[in-house]
């Protein structure tokens, strides 16, 4: 089978390009030909298959052409005909597209009857500012079943009306060309909470179906020990939950609490730090690349996820286990459906910081609890995320569309 990988970035950039290269890889060692699709960078990964590369689209951009190029790019919907034309796919499979690559991909794959697989990463087609936050960072699914005129009201895109109609446009845009509905074949979302969401907006369910993403267990089977230490890594940004991580954290009187990351909360958890007298318990690590982080968590006694925003089916989740590690996570988005309360780990009520507080103690003090936890996660992880449970799902989905075509 020969299929086309597509996604806006074709470097390391965050958990869609982890699954991007990781499913590539998956797919080539099981004997299919691949080949990709993304915007030039001067940070692409060169993966010695064949690569077509585009200009980036930039809603940011002053050109009023260029802006709206994130709606439909003439000059991509060109290249993606030049490459079905060229590798003639069996599938093409989506992943982070809108905005930079624009519905114009979508056109030729049609016209070819070319199917289109859809991994969606984000809720980008039920939000058009991503998050489903509005801009004071609280939970809003007011642009739900296609009403984005929620999004220009309330400025949710970077606090900008100029920048909030260019996204209530695209996804309106992509409504009215029944780009999820018709033209897509099948989508695939990372979390159960996630197909709710899709389903919920009108999504047929008959052509939508969940599967936690997957790892290469055996890169993360390595010895660990117990330092003692907390550790948050990721964004630090509001919607993350690290502020109140922090404020959370001043409540206990033990352990010690390590944060991975950069983002804008830095310096307002610099002051949290410094007011709560907390200098010698927190430790800010800064930037980590994959390799320094993996080492970290390693040693950590376990790791905290106080997201207030709906997370998906987040990466750092999943290696984690695979080390051995209890999470402490909050039960919001697709977070519960990976840590099980008092199983592999222990969940709270997002954005309560007492009860995060709370757990923090109880992990901090409980050695057999952490080890008992610890031990399930392992086996969790291995049950769960491992490359061949995950292609003998998508491969089915795969034929299925094939078949069906």
């Amino acid at each position: 089978m020969r299929i086309l990988l597509v996604n806006k970035f074709h470097w390391m950039k965050g958990g869609s390009e982890t699954y991007y290269f990781g499913l590539g890889k998956m797919l080539k060692e099981q004997g299919h030909e691949v080949a990709y699709f993304s915007m030039e960078d001067e940070k692409n990964i060169k993966t010695g298959d064949k690569e077509y590369f585009v200009e980036s689209s930039d809603m940011n951009s002053k050109n009023i052409t260029k802006a709206l190029s994130v709606i439909y790019n003439k000059k991509n919907k060109k290249k993606m005909e030049e490459a079905l034309d060229e590798f003639k796919p069996d599938i093409v499979h989506l992943n982070n597209f809108q905005r930079q690559l624009s519905a114009s991909i979508i056109e030729p794959c049609v016209k070819r009857n070319i199917p289109i697989v859809f991994t969606a990463h984000d809720v980008q087609a039920i939000c058009p500012a991503i998050l489903m936050m509005d801009s004071d960072k609280n939970i809003c699914e007011d642009c739900m079943n296609h009403k984005y005129k929620n999004c220009i009201k309330k400025k949710c895109i970077k606090n900008s009306k100029l920048k909030s109609i260019l996204g209530a446009y695209e996804n309106r845009y992509y409504f009215k060309k029944k780009i999820y509905t018709d033209k897509i074949n099948y989508i695939i979302t990372p979390s159960n909470f996630y197909k709710g969401k899709f389903l919920k907006d009108g999504i047929d369910e008959n052509k939508i179906d969940y599967i936690h993403n997957f790892i290469d267990l055996d890169q993360y089977d390595v010895k660990t020990v117990d330092e003692g230490y907390a550790l948050y890594f990721g964004r630090l940004s509001r919607e993350k939950g690290i502020l109140n991580l922090i404020n959370a954290f001043a409540k206990t009187n033990k352990g010690n609490l390590y944060i991975a990351g950069t983002g804008p909360e830095l310096d307002e958890i610099k002051k949290i730090i410094s007011d709560n007298k907390l200098d010698n318990r927190v430790k800010l690590l800064g930037f980590l690349n994959k390799d320094e982080m993996k080492e970290v968590t390693r040693k950590a006694r376990f790791i905290v996820i106080p997201s207030i925003w709906y997370e998906n089916c987040p990466y750092s989740a999943i290696e984690t286990q695979a080390l051995g590690k209890p999470i402490i996570g909050a039960d919001i988005g697709g977070i519960p459906e990976l840590v099980i309360n008092n199983e592999n780990g222990l969940i709270y009520k997002y954005d309560d910081v007492d009860e995060l507080a709370d757990k923090l103690n109880e992990l901090f003090t409980d050695d057999e609890l952490v080890k008992e936890l610890s031990k399930n996660a392992k086996e969790h992880a291995q049950k769960e995320y491992s490359i061949d449970s995950y292609y003998e799902k998508l491969i089915k989905i795969y034929n299925n569309i094939l078949n069906n075509k």
